[in-house]
C-alpha cells in the first residue's frame, strides 16, 4: 500500500531517523522544494540525514491528503527553531510524493518561501522573502551546509 512507505517516511522524520527516511528513497531520487531547490539521489537523502542530526528540537506532524499506489499528497508541519538565527518557525508544507516499489521516487515539497524566511530571517526576510536574491542566498546557504555535513560524514 502506497500509505505504508509515505507514513514510514513521516513517522522516522518525527522521530528524527534520517536513515530510515533515506531508506525510504530509491537511488534515483528526484526531491526539490524552495529552500535547497533540486536535489537528487545521494543528495536528497543526505539533506534528510543532516536535517535530522541537528541539536535543536523539531516537531513535526503529517496528514496523508490523497494517495493512489503511485503518488500521495501530504500535508506536513515542522515547528522548530531555525539554525541561522534561532529564531522560531512554524513551516506548512504540501509534499507531492510519486511511488513506485514501495519507495519514493520523486518528493516536491511546496510552501510559502516568503512566510517562511520572514520566520526564520525576521525582518530581512519578510522584506526581501519574495525576490529571487534572497531565495538564491538561501539555496546558496543550505547547498553549502549540505556539502559541509557530506565531506564530515565521508
Amino acid at each position: 500500500m502506497s500509505t505504508d512507505v509515505v507514513t514510514a517516511f513521516y513517522t522516522a522524520f518525527a522521530a528524527r531517523d534520517g536513515e530510515a527516511m533515506a531508506a525510504a528513497y530509491a537511488a534515483e531520487i528526484v526531491f526539490e522544494d524552495p529552500a535547497f531547490g533540486v536535489l537528487t539521489g545521494r543528495d536528497a537523502a543526505d539533506m534528510w540525514r543532516m536535517l535530522c542530526s541537528s541539536a535543536s528540537p523539531v516537531t513535526v506532524s503529517h496528514t496523508v491528503l490523497a494517495s493512489s499506489g503511485t503518488a500521495a499528497t501530504v500535508r506536513w508541519v515542522a515547528d522548530y527553531a531555525f539554525g541561522a538565527t534561532g529564531r522560531p518557525v512554524h513551516n506548512l508544507v504540501t509534499a507531492h510524493l510519486t511511488l513506485r516499489d514501495g519507495q519514493i521516487v520523486a518528493h516536491r515539497d511546496v510552501f510559502d518561501f516568503r512566510r517562511w524566511a520572514g520566520q526564520a530571517l525576521g525582518t530581512p526576510g519578510r522584506l526581501l522573502g519574495w525576490t529571487p536574491v534572497l531565495r538564491a542566498k538561501v539555496r546558496r546557504t543550505a547547498r553549502a551546509n549540505l556539502a559541509a555535513f557530506q565531506a564530515r560524514s565521508a
